[in-house]
């Protein structure tokens, strides 16, 4: 069966009902969450525009699982990313999504590799034009051509303009328009070498209506968001308008961090305790899971699932989706609430921001700082009777999660990777303040 006649069977497969979201608005859900809920199958959206039966769960592989090779760098660990994707497309997750430059640009050859030993019918691939640095014609038409070879196939499913935002209209227009590009993906398009053709969005607020409003223009098949229940109302633009905004003009919307780079399962216990209270027998990143998959408009919403543990229960999760009531999304709205009183930097470890110039591992020190703030177990007070022993403690993990040489203290504010933070993190600064902080626990002068 070819892929024409599999999206033709799978799309006369599913129709729809209605159900209450988050949004207080009339849900459609596939007809068929009522049979998955008996079999205990993958949930699964049909996109409007191409009939693709898409996986509610979707693979985000910019955070594969990595080894070190026989020279000691940084390289893919293959025979594991092959063992997760097995399990999921044996599992119905269908959807895979890459850039060239995920992972230090080892991200498409490898889940290639790992794709190509199952039939091209039992998964979409999506990857993007990721040209940061060049904006040539030529910059963008070689990394184009490399994708296909790369990632071993003859159509990319969904394409992707990469991280549209900072810099507003006249940095898309460099990237995209003036170098021609715009034009010739359209054609790509035409002739079905790209089959859906969109965006993803981390950028300046005031850019947003602009790029939604090229809509018009350029007839975007899918946007790729950030949308979680802490951006939902919280984050600016709030990540409802962006869903609503989409969801109006009957543009289905990829999802990306539901977890916010791991952050909404890595909470303080006392959000912990809130919402196992509710759910003892689910996870902690199930409620996030649930949140995202709930409004209609979502096609997928991707994780990178490093481990396969967060394969199996992101998997539960979505087998089938229990989409969540408005009481339970209000719920989370509170809870949101909550988690902003903790002083967390909001790195979401996406990595952008690497490799810095000066050898500084940004991630690793945003994110132990953050899992020393959410563990509440940050030295603060010299009258706690435990600031000695989170004292030892803390540098003694500082130091084994960071290499010495790779700390705060080796930053020169060059601000490189301020430019490259989709969250918009003035990095130096918050790297500076943690080196402070370091340097007065090491003095013991807190």
């Amino acid at each position: 069966m070819d892929r024409r006649e599999f999206i033709k069977r799978s799309a006369g497969a599913v129709a729809a009902t209605t159900l209450v979201g988050c949004n207080n608005k009339s849900q459609q859900v596939n007809k068929s969450t009522s049979q998955q809920a008996r079999e205990g199958g993958m949930t699964y959206r049909i996109n409007p525009k191409t009939g693709d039966k898409v996986s509610i769960l979707g693979y985000g592989c910019m955070r594969w699982p990595m080894k070190k090779d026989e020279n000691g760098r940084d390289v893919i660990d293959q025979e594991a990313v092959n063992t997760l994707v097995d399990y999921a497309i044996e599992h119905g997750v269908n959807y895979f999504d890459c850039s060239p430059v995920y992972l230090q640009g080892q991200c498409e050859a490898a889940t290639g590799i790992a794709l190509k030993r199952h039939p091209r019918d039992k998964y979409f691939v999506a990857t993007k034009l990721s040209n940061f640095g060049d904006n040539s014609r030529e910059g963008g038409l070689a990394m184009y051509e490399k994708s296909f070879r790369e990632l071993q196939v003859d159509v990319i499913d969904y394409y992707l303009l990469h991280s549209i935002g900072g810099g507003g209209v006249p940095a898309f227009n460099s990237r995209y328009v003036d170098n021609g590009m715009m034009d010739f993906l359209q054609e790509e398009r035409k002739i079905g070498k790209i089959r859906n053709l969109g965006f993803s969005f981390h950028g300046d607020p005031n850019s947003w209506d602009s790029f939604v409003e090229l809509h018009e223009k350029y007839h975007w098949d899918f946007v790729q968001i950030q949308m979680n229940y802490s951006d939902w109302k919280l984050s600016n633009p709030p990540a409802e308008k962006l869903y609503n905004d989409l969801h109006e003009r009957g543009i289905p919307v990829v999802i990306m961090e539901p977890l916010l780079g791991g952050r909404l399962s890595k909470v303080p216990d006392n959000i912990v305790a809130r919402l196992k209270e509710r759910e003892p027998e689910r996870s902690v990143a199930s409620w996030a899971f649930r949140f995202a998959g709930t409004p209609e408009g979502v096609l997928t919403a991707l994780s990178g699932m490093t481990y396969m543990e967060h394969l199996q229960d992101n998997i539960s999760t979505y087998s089938p989706l229990v989409p969540l009531t408005d009481e339970e999304c209000h719920f989370l709205y509170e809870t949101a609430e909550l988690i902003q009183k903790y002083p967390l930097i909001p790195c979401n470890d996406c990595k952008y921001c690497m490799p810095c110039p000066y050898g500084i591992d940004i991630p690793s020190i945003l994110t132990y700082y953050n899992r020393r703030v959410t563990q509440m177990s940050l030295p603060t007070d010299r009258e706690n009777p435990q600031y000695a022993k989170l004292r030892r403690s803390f540098l003694d993990e500082y130091d084994k999660a960071v290499p010495a040489l790779r700390q705060a203290d080796h930053c020169i504010g060059c601000r490189t990777c301020v430019d490259e933070c989709p969250q918009r993190i003035d990095i130096p600064r918050e790297l500076q303040r943690i080196d402070q902080y370091v340097e007065k626990l090491k003095q013991n002068t807190l």
